[in-house]
């Protein structure tokens, strides 16, 4: 009960144990960067209780479940990876899976076409969700021990049953996506308000049958969501629209401890997350391939540097479309993408003078096999246990379809397969035989979560929301402290820009580059186009120097940096 007084006076009462406005950016002792001010709330009191930064993760991935349901999820998936206080590098993949009666043409009409929308916004665009099994498994191998199911819950229940007042922006968000509403009754019924009038900052968001399923998980563990009341809920949703997740998937449903994607740059070790995700493969790949130019003479977004990284970017997304899928069904030539060899020769074929069109751009060849709505937080304690956590239910709120009487969001992640070899997906990018559904297989992620140490130490835990711009948002932020010497701070808020081989062109944000800059970079060949929402990625991340903690959550976004 006391426990219990004390999350209801934190999160709901009083802000008190926030640093000011001015200072709340550092901290000595433990701090959680994400898109929820109560969500970073939520696990900082974790650590205050005596939690580690693994059980500050976890809560705070349930109270993102319930503050930032556009990507926050339990119906949805994700990656883990962290460097432990002990010295272990671990990374837990928690992506979802095809279901076990998916088949490889699932999206494709007579004809062989693809069917618009069909791996967007309809039940059988959901893979078996991942979230829930991932983050149970990561509390109950790597957390302290001292913190019971019903603390990591009970902030996150609090806030989905008693409901919590919505900013400005959410509102916004909110009534943007009304039309997808509107056309699930379990969605309007919760996010169109009942009066049918638009959303307004102060107005209070209550989700009673999430309360009910996240009570169900604190109770019975991973078998609350995957058998049971809830999993009963999935499937009868299911049967009532086509979709194909059956209760033998749910119970089937496995987190995996992966091995990490490793890799240096100048002084810096990288630990990342290695297939189904594509992101530590290509991160390491695009910071061997720099290491082969004076990348330290460029100056920030000049067209010299633009140029350089569009092209080591349309280098390493060709070799994503050939050679990246489930290492479980697929041969990943792991070693070779990640080799320094590998990326000095890939390197031999830019030139510094012109673009290279991407259509005369290739995946390298591949000797032998070695033996968007997205949400990103980190999280850090007193005894630099660093956790970097990317989870997804793909694009914002998912299919858009609510699991009735269950209250959360259906993923739309089949999506990140390759319906049909060269037709893109909805961030543009393609795939191949790699990437091609198959039942049980999980699909290819850009998501990218990372952790860069200095001595074995952690010194930058970083990631980012944003489809296939996660990866290139990710390496500019790495870029913009080791090279650029930024503060954590510029170094996440700095314009960025993306290139992934094809569509054949730079993505800029607004105000990215000068016109100077446009037109240089267009006499050089390259095709310039504004970012259709204006920003690409969202990073937050913490840099630590010194046994201190400074926490960049990116102003793209309504993020927070909640430290103690």
């Amino acid at each position: 009960m006391r426990a219990t007084l004390k999350y209801l006076f934190a999160i709901i009462v009083s802000t008190s144990f926030l640093f000011t406005q001015t200072d709340k950016n550092f901290a000595k002792n433990g701090m959680v960067v994400s898109a929820s001010e109560l969500a970073s709330q939520v696990g900082v009191e974790i650590m205050k209780n005596g939690g580690n930064a693994i059980d500050a993760a976890v809560a705070t991935g349930f109270a993102l479940a319930v503050t930032y349901p556009q990507a926050g999820n339990i119906g949805g998936g994700g990656f883990l990876v962290a460097h432990l206080a002990d010295g272990r590098n671990i990374s837990i993949d928690f992506r979802e899976t095809a279901p076990k009666n998916a088949d490889r043409d699932m999206f494709l009409d007579r004809n062989g076409n693809v069917i618009k929308d069909m791996s967007l916004y309809t039940h059988r665009a959901s893979g078996v969700p991942g979230s829930v099994a991932g983050l149970i498994e990561a509390w109950k191998k790597f957390g302290s021990g001292k913190i019971t199911p019903r603390q990591l819950l009970e902030p996150a229940i609090i806030l989905a049953e008693k409901g919590f007042t919505i900013s400005e922006r959410f509102a916004a968000t909110l009534n943007n996506y009304r039309n997808l509403f509107e056309q699930d009754q379990g969605a309007a019924a919760i996010f169109i308000r009942q009066d049918q009038k638009s959303w307004e900052e102060g107005d209070l968001l209550v989700q009673k049958d999430l309360a009910k399923t996240l009570r169900h998980i604190a109770e019975y563990g991973i078998n609350g969501f995957y058998s049971g009341e809830t999993a009963k809920l999935i499937v009868e949703e299911m049967n009532r629209h086509n979709g194909l997740i059956t209760i033998a998937d749910l119970q089937n449903y496995r987190p995996i401890i992966r091995n990490i994607a490793k890799g240096t740059y100048k002084g810096s070790d990288i630990i990342s997350m290695g297939p189904p995700s594509s992101g530590g493969i290509l991160l390491i790949q695009m910071l061997n391939m720099l290491e082969n130019f004076s990348i330290d003479s460029l100056s920030f977004n000049s067209p010299e540097y633009i140029h350089l990284l569009t092209e080591i970017e349309r280098l390493a997304y060709a070799d994503r479309a050939e050679h990246l899928g489930d290492s479980d069904y697929w041969p990943v030539p792991f070693e070779m993408l990640t080799s320094k060899e590998y990326a000095k020769a890939r390197a031999e074929k830019i030139s510094l003078e012109k673009a290279t069109p991407s259509g005369e751009v290739f995946a390298g060849k591949q000797t032998t096999y070695e033996s968007m709505e997205t949400t990103h937080y980190s999280v850090v304690d007193k005894d630099l246990n660093a956790v970097s956590i990317t989870t997804t239910i793909n694009t914002s709120f998912g299919s858009g379809k609510v699991v009735d009487g269950a209250g959360f969001f259906l993923n739309n992640e089949m999506d990140d397969f390759s319906a049909k070899p060269g037709v893109p997906n909805i961030f543009g990018l393609i795939g191949n035989e790699a990437n091609a559904i198959a039942p049980n297989k999980r699909p290819l992620s850009s998501m990218t979560p990372t952790v860069l140490l200095k001595n074995n130490k952690p010194f930058l835990i970083l990631g980012s929301p944003g489809g296939s711009t996660i990866i290139t948002t990710v390496l500019q932020v790495i870029l913009n402290i080791i090279e650029h010497d930024m503060n954590i701070s510029k170094a996440v808020s700095s314009p960025r820009t993306h290139s992934q081989w094809l569509p054949d062109q730079i993505t800029i944000e607004k105000d990215a580059l000068s016109a100077e800059v446009i037109a240089a970079l267009e006499n050089k060949g390259h095709i310039i186009k504004l970012d259709k929402d204006g920003k690409i990625g969202s990073a937050n991340c913490i840099l630590i120097e010194n046994g201190k903690f400074f926490g960049g959550a990116d102003s793209r976004s309504e993020n927070s940096v909640v430290g103690y």
